[in-house]
């Protein structure tokens, strides 16, 4: 048993999961590779990850900065990338870029904007459950291909 659980501790350090968890990081502070495609939802074309999920913008952020550490990043996981995003489905390339996280991560950015996920959307495709949300100080909102928060009426 212990030649199994030595083995398995093996594993997962050569894959850098003990980093993760060593370091209380979620799956979003691990990712190496980002790519930002563009996905129609019932408020319109909005920005979305590799996997189809909702990208948001959070009010608070300044300057290209993200304001939303510890439990704010965890209900709302940054999209972070080691290297360079890449754009896809009617996406702009040029308004691409990265910001560095006060955790030592780099987080995508769109138009100067940080890019989140939503837990609420589960990781759910085409889910925009966290527009206009109201929390951690501030509001956030979908991001739509030219790169400015899409309101909701009756947000």
């Amino acid at each position: 048993m212990r030649r199994i659980a030595a083995l398995v501790v093996v594993v997962l350090v050569a894959g850098g999961v003990t980093t993760s968890i060593a370091l209380g990081r979620s799956n979003a502070h691990t990712a190496t590779a980002a790519t930002v495609g563009a996905r129609s939802t019932k408020l319109g074309k909005v920005l979305v990850n590799a996997k189809g999920v909702t990208l948001y913008l959070f009010e608070k952020d300044k300057h290209g900065k993200s304001a939303c550490t510890g439990a704010c990043a965890r209900a709302w996981p940054p999209l972070v990338v080691k290297g360079r995003p890449t754009a896809s489905g009617g996406v702009h390339a040029n308004l691409l870029g990265t910001t560095h996280r006060s955790d030592g991560t780099t987080q995508v950015t769109y138009a100067g904007h940080p890019l989140y996920t939503y837990i609420g959307d589960n990781k759910r495709p085409g889910k925009t459950t966290g527009e206009g949300s109201k929390a951690f100080g501030a509001e956030w909102y979908v991001l739509g291909v030219n790169g400015r928060k899409i309101e909701h009426e009756g947000s």
